[in-house]
């Protein structure tokens, strides 16, 4: 048997090169309409482009048909249909290679080149939590989930800066975020001295704002930068003062000592230098006009300063029927409570006591949170809606939702479990043993074809960043995990709701119970993968 993960995107290159030179045409079927006839499509119009009054020399088709390479997936079928070149795959020997290789799915495409390290920035962490604003905190969680998820591409990553403030320590832990914490400030020694050597002549010191030590000129830098970049046409002088000579210094330092590895043992570039780093600035919009002045007073001040610095700005958040002034704390207080509200409705009893249920309140109020602040891309403005129905486990959007389906998976295993130590099953068999024909429901072919095959690809999607890209604003694709696991969750709850996966414990029917079993195990898999990649852990009951 054919070995090696397959992959959409190997697949989806070599039936582009089978057609010949030109634009890409194939696409990938998602619908279960679509999928019931074909896997891929090139669409008809598309190919009356390529080949003229759209027929398809007969030799292109046997090429289609017999495309093979390393992770093509194997092809049942291709034919011209009234919609266009329509191909179908070899379903079994797709899942039989899938599903005996689950782990091979549950970690991102690798990259083809080592990348360069990326220092991630999130100024809105020196704030105190009391007075973090939502569009902080949006910042603050897109830069955890970039960084989770570069980090599982192979990146070396390192987060700045870190925080001093324990009581932001202590909420950033109850929001599960990952970020370093330290007691001390960065030494401004070394770019004092060269500041003071840059400050504009004050004349009467006494004209300077309280706190500020002198002001530097940045005009020369934005033209030469150029406003083409995206630097705002507006920034002039900038007013130094201690605080800001912090933030450089430890950003200068962050670069120039960069740890040998990781804190998940990812060694880092052996051109450790300055030019060998990225700078990723997650900002908030209302930030994002200061963090301006403070890269271009980075290269101003500092020689060894990195040459591509870019800027990841997250849009406003709005709050519905609700005044601007809520902060993150008072958010998540809110959240929290309902959270806590709907689990005592649907127990009918007070579970505030009950310690086995306080992490997972946390941990829902917590997923709540993520999906509503990821969900949306990040440049793009976000709305949030904070009545109780934002909860529920009956609507599909939420992260509650997903967790729901997370604990319906883990209720599952725990069931066959319990049944084979009564003696009701037998041990899970061999997966090279299964026979995986018998997996003929749509809704199998869905959660495979859509959600555990494509995985890898979509983790590596939202760890490219557009390094290279000219101008000073980058964009990510943060949104992508929490719109996939929405989708899997639905995917799986339909399926869930209507095929009975524990069957009788008869002797004829365990073959399709558990080709069915090793299906859901890659689900949970690629669920428990797209969860850590938020920062979010399992839950087995809800």
């Amino acid at each position: 048997m054919a070995t090696g993960r397959l992959g959409v995107e190997e697949t989806l290159g070599a039936l582009n090169a089978a057609l010949g030179p030109g634009t890409p045409v194939w696409f990938k079927e998602t619908r279960a309409r679509h999928l019931r006839a074909r896997d891929f499509l090139a669409p008809r119009r598309a190919l009356q482009a390529r080949f003229g009054e759209g027929q398809v020399p007969e030799r292109v088709v046997h090429a289609v048909a017999g495309l093979q390479g390393p992770g093509v997936a194997p092809v049942l079928r291709c034919a011209p249909t009234p919609a266009g070149l329509a191909l179908q795959l070899q379903r079994s020997a797709v899942f039989e290679r899938v599903l005996g290789a689950v782990e091979a799915y549950a970690t991102p495409a690798a990259p083809a080149t080592p990348g360069p390290r990326v220092l991630l920035h999130c100024p809105a962490l020196r704030a105190a939590p009391c007075a973090l604003r939502l569009s902080q905190l949006r910042a603050v969680l897109v830069a955890d989930h970039l960084a989770r998820a570069l980090h599982a591409y192979g990146v070396s990553v390192r987060l700045v800066p870190a925080v001093r403030d324990p009581h932001m320590s202590t909420f950033l832990q109850h929001l599960l975020v990952d970020w370093p914490a330290a007691s001390e400030r960065a030494a401004t020694e070394a770019v004092r001295s060269r500041a003071l050597a840059e400050f504009s002549p004050a004349g009467d010191r006494g004209t300077l704002p309280p706190g500020v030590l002198g002001s530097v000129c940045l005009k020369e830098l934005v033209e030469e930068r150029g406003r083409a970049a995206g630097y705002d046409p507006n920034l002039d002088n900038c007013l130094v003062t201690e605080d800001l000579l912090s933030e450089m210094a430890e950003l200068q330092a962050a670069v120039l000592h960069w740890p040998e590895v990781s804190s998940l043992g990812l060694a880092a570039a052996p051109d450790a230098g300055a030019d060998s780093c990225v700078v990723v600035h997650v900002v908030s919009c209302e930030e994002d006009f200061q963090q301006q002045k403070l890269d271009l007073l980075w290269w101003k001040l500092d020689d060894q300063a990195p040459l591509i610095q870019k800027h990841l700005v997250c849009g406003p958040v709005k709050v519905a029927g609700a005044p601007g002034t809520l902060t993150a704390p008072e958010y998540y207080k809110l959240r929290h409570a309902q959270v806590y509200k709907a689990s005592a409705l649907k127990h009918s009893r007070d579970l505030a006591g009950d310690p086995a249920w306080a992490e997972t309140f946390r941990v829902l109020s917590v997923a709540t949170i993520k999906f509503e602040m990821l969900s949306t891309a990040p440049q793009s403005q976000l709305l949030l809606a904070l009545a109780d129905s934002s909860i529920s486990t009956k609507g599909t959007r939420s992260g509650t939702f997903v967790m729901y389906n997370c604990a319906r998976l883990a209720t599952l295993f725990e069931g066959y479990k319990h049944s084979m130590e009564r003696g009701l099953y037998p041990t899970f068999p061999p997966v090279s043993s299964l026979d995986f024909s018998l997996l003929r429901d749509e809704g199998e072919w869905l959660l495979l074809f859509n959600s555990v095959l494509p995985f890898p690809d979509l983790l590596s999607q939202v760890a490219a960043l557009e390094r290279t890209a000219t101008g000073l604003h980058i964009t990510a694709r943060t949104e992508m995990v929490c719109k996939f696991l929405v989708r899997l969750s639905m995917d799986f709850s339909s399926y869930y709701n209507r095929v009975h996966i524990l069957g009788e414990p008869r002797a004829h029917l365990f073959g399709q119970m558990f080709a069915r079993l090793q299906l859901l195990r890659a689900v949970r898999e690629v669920l428990h993968t797209g969860l850590a990649m938020l920062g979010l852990p399992p839950l087995s009951h809800i």
